[in-house]
């Protein structure tokens, strides 16, 4: 448990507790510019119900996602000194786009989306919502900008003092990984937005209470997940392909995959053991992972021996954190 263990450990924590709030916001702002347009649109009091109880919900998590997104900012400087002093040139200006675009368009209307209904027109209060929404979808893209760079970096320079800086603005945002994980997270975000939704309205429904905002909610976010869900699968299948061209030792881990070869197997289940390099207990099917990894029955994808030990993730973290998520998509 050296310091950079337990810098791990606790930034691991803040930004995994901290990923929850984005993910349910996003989708839940987006649904409720939705509902304040038909509100606006069509009188139909079911929508304006339904917008004012979700309004408040999304001011929750919206303030749960700021006070958690600013524990991490001290952490990256703290945990992380060496590397902020590395690439503050490129994550600093990325993380200010964030506040300048995001945060201040978010925060200069969320103030009209929760008392201003009855100062503002319907239109006005609409596009109030329509701000905050778009505030949140462009805080994901400077974030995953940043997030894709630590991944795929592209358009920069390294001095001698091993500082980077950068010499393509362009290429640094739209990096190789970037398009791949934008879309998934943002998909993911609504999908996520739409089952909170679901759930919320199933339980009144099963409660008896609120019938006619409860049938209209769940049944617009059924419509979305239907929409989704697929969409999502598509969108993840991108990325690993993504993935696998430029960090194919991350897509081993997923993977579970030790020796680099053609037609590899698709494992089920199994316990990675990093110390024999081998895995236990697994249940594979032949040639599977090859199939969904490069669309080709006999593809080659290279396994975790190609690198050293010392640069190979923490398997069994990686393998079942993959296993959990893909399990979670299917059953959604």
């Amino acid at each position: 448990m050296d310091a950079t263990t337990l810098s791990r450990i606790q930034f691991g924590f803040t930004i995994g507790f901290h990923i929850l709030w984005p993910a349910f916001t996003i989708g839940i702002a987006s649904f409720v510019a939705f509902l304040s347009f038909m509100w606006w649109r069509t009188q139909n009091p079911v929508y304006g119900s339904l917008m004012r109880f979700w309004i408040r919900i999304f001011a929750l998590g919206f303030g749960m996602g700021v006070v958690t997104g600013v524990v991490l900012s001290y952490e990256i400087g703290t945990n992380w000194s060496g590397f902020s002093r590395a690439v503050s040139n490129v994550l600093g200006p990325f993380f200010m786009y964030e506040v300048m675009t995001a945060f201040f368009l978010e925060a200069g209307f969320i103030g009209i989306v929760l008392f201003g209904e009855n100062r503002v027109g319907r239109g006005m209060h609409f596009f109030a919502c329509l701000m905050v929404a778009s505030g949140t979808l462009f805080s994901a893209s400077w974030i995953l900008a940043s997030n894709s760079w630590m991944q795929t970096p592209a358009g920069y320079s390294i001095d001698a003092s091993g500082v980077f800086h950068v010499v393509d603005w362009w290429a640094a945002v739209f990096n190789p990984s970037f398009p791949y994980r934008f879309l998934h997270m943002v998909c993911a975000s609504y999908l996520t937005g739409s089952f909170v939704v679901a759930g919320v309205s199933a339980y009144h429904l099963w409660r008896d209470q609120h019938i006619a905002a409860s049938r209209k909610a769940f049944s617009l976010a059924l419509w979305a997940a239907i929409v989704l869900a697929p969409l999502q699968i598509a969108l993840g299948d991108a990325q690993g392909r993504n993935t696998l061209r430029y960090q194919p030792t991350k897509i081993a881990a997923m993977e579970g995959l030790w020796d680099s070869g053609d037609g590899v197997p698709a494992t089920l289940f199994a316990w990675p053991d990093m110390t024999a390099e081998k895995n236990r207990f697994a249940i594979a099917i032949p040639h599977i992972a090859s199939v969904y990894l490069t669309h080709s029955w006999n593809g080659h994808v290279q396994g975790l021996k190609a690198v050293p030990f010392i640069d190979r993730p923490y398997v069994p973290l990686v393998f079942f954190a993959f296993r959990i998520m893909v399990g979670c998509g299917l059953l959604l």
